[in-house]
């Protein structure tokens, strides 16, 4: 318990610290951040439940919310595949996959690809290429070297029944084409390793747990002559299952969990996230969400399906996210646990 304390003192600490120093009155914070792919949702589980997952992700789902919840990984082995059909036909993939080594926690890998599609590149003119170029800039053509990616650690522990830890290291990197510089080529490329760290808490007060997570941890990138900062974010929230309120005795294959989340950014100002999901026959789960302060995004909603086919569990979820003058979102994963 001394522990868990511990723990909880160093984040409200982290907490008061990072809103101390972002702090900026009447401001958005907007721009303050750069490799913002990071923030992209890639789960269509997290983007039904309006992103509240810092409480409600377990196994390797965790990984890209909350790493203490690798812990409550059912099986030895879990892996997910996941794509995201974002904005502007900017696509998403990615992988994770958790160990459960029993006593001795458990480990997890992951790794993240964005495709940002074709990027035109374009240059300024020369007093002497103004007549050549009526548009008033010069077509470079398609750029060959712009994406991003993450690959990523994960260990976590479970302390006590209750008292989850857990925490990743990634490597993340960003292309974002070439530029002229002095009359030599530049490779606009960046890497930086980041940190995330987060706990879960079970009350013992019927379902009620909550969790708290650190996500992009790391020092400034350089670009030019510019210091950037990751997108840092810090979260708390919790779940609770309302059906040990309204259906007390109901059997564990049927759950209602409504979950909230608390988030603070460094590039714009609190969030609340909404979360509801429905599971079923432990087979089917319905989801929807809602993100306050957001400029596009808003509502969610999703589906879950889940068999066992030869003792091994398979798992689809598909979540569409509704935005504003962009197209509409959708994601989808695949699991498979053993």
């Amino acid at each position: 318990m001394n522990g868990f304390k511990s723990v909880i003192c160093l984040f409200i600490v982290q907490f008061i610290v990072i809103t101390s120093s972002y702090a900026q009155v009447g401001l958005n914070k907007v721009a303050q951040s750069t490799m913002n792919f990071l923030l992209v949702s890639i789960s269509p589980e997290a983007s039904a439940l309006g992103e509240a997952t810092s409480a409600m992700s377990k196994g390797s789902e965790s990984i890209f919310n909350n790493p203490a919840g690798i812990v409550e990984s059912e099986n030895q082995f879990d892996i997910k595949l996941y794509v995201t059909q974002w904005i502007a036909d900017i696509n998403y993939m990615a992988g994770a996959a958790t160990w459960n080594m029993g006593i001795y926690g458990s480990v997890g890998f992951s790794i993240l690809t964005v495709d940002y599609g074709d990027i035109y590149g374009t240059s300024l003119l020369s007093l002497a290429e103004i007549d050549m170029y009526p548009a008033g800039y010069k077509d470079l053509g398609v750029m060959d070297n712009v994406g991003a990616y993450a690959v990523g650690l994960t260990y976590g522990k479970a302390v006590s029944e209750k008292f989850l830890i857990g925490g990743s290291i990634r490597l993340i990197g960003q292309s974002l084409g070439r530029t002229i510089k002095n009359n030599t080529t530049v490779d606009n490329d960046a890497s930086k390793l980041a940190f995330d760290a987060g706990v879960k808490y079970y009350t013992g007060l019927k379902s009620f747990r909550f969790g708290m997570a650190i996500r992009n941890f790391a020092s400034n990138i350089k670009r030019e002559e510019i210091d950037e900062q990751l997108p840092l974010s810090f979260s708390m929230g919790a779940a609770f299952d309302l059906f040990d309120i309204f259906i007390p005795d109901h059997t564990p294959d049927n759950t209602l969990n409504l979950s909230v989340d608390f988030v603070h950014p460094n590039n714009y100002s609190e969030r609340v996230n909404l979360g509801v999901e429905y599971r079923f026959w432990s087979m089917i789960a319905l989801r929807a969400g809602y993100q306050t302060n957001r400029d596009l995004a808003s509502w969610s909603a999703g589906i879950g399906i889940n068999s066992a086919i030869a003792g091994n569990d398979i798992e689809f979820n598909y979540s569409y996210s509704s935005f504003d003058i962009f197209d509409d979102v959708n994601r989808f994963s695949l699991g498979f646990a053993f």
